[in-house]
């Protein structure tokens, strides 16, 4: 495929908002994961929670938008001048030729669950104030982002499980080398709601204490929240900074929520992004694993990383730092691998203390300094959702 320019990209998670504040927080090792404090989800775990999305309230025109998650989808919009990029890239193409490729899990599913605590105790009905459409329907953050933006090319919203922010860059890439738009704003978000909490603890996945990727006595997830975008576009000649080099994805269609023991699924994503870009494995100088802490899935993936890198490509999870953003969790970590590359660092792992000593993989624990020029990104969902993400040093 042909590379894409990175050309803006923003993100705000429970680390911090914006570029300084995570690069900050992933050099000192500083996790944003807390006890859980939510008055609708009073449970024995921990969270990354991004403070003040409550007095956060969306207003003027995009009032009718408000709820968690376009709260934070805004607040990510405005980091980094982000605003002003995709501007000039409004005067560069024409408003009609940016799309918009976002994705979400849950969107703002806690809005309707608000909803139905207010419910009227004697018809059922829902409040008549409970607009559906712009804030929870799926396709709500792209509405959202496209007024918030002023574009006007094709948009649509992927919801795949926990590889919906990957997968919106190999959704975009085809866009945009079929003639259907110049330039794609990618990304997405996911707030904090009861349904997945309870869900996730129902399936005794959710761990009591902050999540231990690779760790030899893992015990599950921790859940986070994030918002996080992109914009995409062919490079200019000559410009710095980070490109994205190749795109894979794979469904091992294994089971519903677990990964093929044997990472099948998984190696076959990372060898199509390495084959997209005609690269080899030891073109890759980190891989950002998906690695969320389960016994089951930590297994399949370091089995696929060093059957595919070897034990010398160092790796980590990151989802230490900020819990697994579900279906927001590929951009995030997308930006953390163009920031990696940017910034010349390895991400550690806390949290993480004694890694698996099954585990093949070279697992970095403490964040490192070290000239990265390519890092690879997994994201993996239930149902067997596969995509990496390899992105490379412009210039």
């Amino acid at each position: 495929m042909q590379p894409l320019a990175l050309s803006c990209f923003c993100l705000a998670t429970s680390l911090g908002v914006g570029r300084e504040a995570t690069v900050a927080a992933l050099r000192a090792g500083t996790s944003g994961l807390k006890p859980c404090t939510l008055e609708y989800a009073p449970l024995p775990t921990y969270v990354g929670e991004v403070p003040g999305l409550d007095d956060a309230r969306l207003s003027g025109d995009l009032a009718a938008f408000d709820c968690r998650n376009n709260r934070l989808a805004a607040i990510a919009l405005r980091q980094d001048g982000f605003p002003d990029a995709v501007a000039a890239a409004r005067d560069r193409y024409g408003a009609e030729r940016i799309g918009v490729v976002l994705g979400t899990s849950t969107s703002g599913l806690l809005q309707t669950e608000t909803a139905y605590r207010r419910r009227d105790r004697a018809s059922g009905a829902l409040p008549a104030d409970f607009d559906y459409a712009r804030t929870h329907n799926t396709y709500s953050i792209g509405d959202f982002v496209r007024s918030c933006l002023a574009v006007a090319g094709p948009a649509f919203v992927v919801s795949s499980a926990c590889a919906t922010t990957a997968k919106v860059f190999g959704s975009a890439q085809r866009m945009i080398a079929a003639g259907l738009c110049d330039a794609a704003i990618v990304g997405g978000a996911d707030t904090l709601c009861a349904t997945t909490l309870y869900g996730f603890r129902s399936l005794n996945v959710m761990s009591e204490e902050p999540c231990r990727p690779f760790d030899a006595e893992r015990s599950g997830i921790s859940i986070g929240e994030a918002a996080g975008f992109a914009l995409l576009e062919r490079p200019a000649a000559g410009e710095d900074g980070v490109l994205l080099l190749g795109v894979g994805e794979s469904s091992d269609a294994y089971h519903m929520s677990s990964p093929h023991p044997e990472g099948v699924g998984a190696r076959l994503a990372m060898e199509r992004a390495l084959g997209a870009a005609g690269l080899d494995p030891g073109d890759v100088d980190y891989v950002n694993l998906h690695g969320t802490a389960t016994l089951v899935g930590d297994a399949a993936e370091d089995r696929a990383v060093s059957e595919l890198f070897g034990s010398a490509t160092p790796c980590s999870s990151t989802k230490g730092y900020t819990g697994h953003t579900l279906g927001a969790s590929g951009i995030v970590e997308a930006v953390f691998s163009a920031l990696a590359i940017l910034h010349g660092m390895v991400p550690g792992s806390p949290h993480t203390r004694t890694v698996d000593p099954g585990f093949r993989s070279r697992y970095v624990l403490e964040t490192e300094t070290a000239r990265t020029d390519r890092a690879m990104s997994n994201s993996f969902g239930f149902g067997g959702a596969n995509c990496s993400l390899l992105f490379g040093r412009a210039g």
